[in-house]
């Protein structure tokens, strides 16, 4: 499971697996015509958690200022994303809702696309936690005191209200059951290679 941010050099591995995670290469010219704003995000999600984490006076006021940035990247590209959530080589698809409740832990390497919602059940404070290395299709809403291990894939459009204690499947559905076994995570069915 993933630890917060607590040094610079954590900050720093935090940001080059969020980097390769989402394949970004950073070449000057292009970055310049052509932003990457979901990269943006993440860069600033990563220093504010940064800042949260190391409190002293110079950090408080960074806080404050990348704050302001992460309200309105949030608001530009429609995430609601909290800090300290995400472990490294967090890969956001694309723009679009994104809504996750601030109790949820995420290992690893988590994929997730536009219209996730990961949230507690009513009258509840109690929110996902999954393990490294998972894939969470598109519309996929999980809720509740629920458990995933590492190493699923989340299909489109499903409803996970239980745990999952089985590596390597896909469940889908609603509400969701497993599909598929022996199937490779993300990274193995991407060849990415992400410590």
């Amino acid at each position: 499971m993933k630890k917060m941010i607590r040094s610079k050099d954590e900050l720093q591995y935090y940001l080059r697996q969020d980097k390769l995670a989402l394949g970004y290469t950073n070449k000057k010219i292009s970055s310049f015509l052509f932003p990457n704003e979901i990269y943006k995000f993440e860069k600033v999600l990563r220093h504010l958690e940064y800042y949260e984490n190391t409190p002293s006076f110079i950090h408080k006021i960074r806080w404050i200022i990348t704050k302001i940035r992460y309200k309105r990247l949030s608001l530009k590209l429609g995430f609601s994303i909290p800090t300290n959530v995400f472990g490294p080589g967090l890969s956001i698809a694309h723009y679009g809702t994104i809504i996750v409740n601030p109790n949820t832990r995420i290992g690893a390497n988590c994929r997730l696309h536009a219209g996730v919602n990961i949230g507690a059940s009513a009258g509840s404070t109690k929110a996902p936690t999954l393990g490294d290395n998972i894939y969470i299709g598109p519309g996929a809403i999980l809720f509740g005191d629920i458990k995933i291990v590492n190493n699923i894939t989340i299909g489109a459009n499903a409803t996970v209200n239980k745990s999952f204690n089985t590596e390597f499947c896909a469940i889908a559905g609603n509400p969701a059951k497993i599909v598929k076994q022996d199937m490779p995570n993300w990274l193995q069915f991407n060849n990415k290679n992400i410590q």
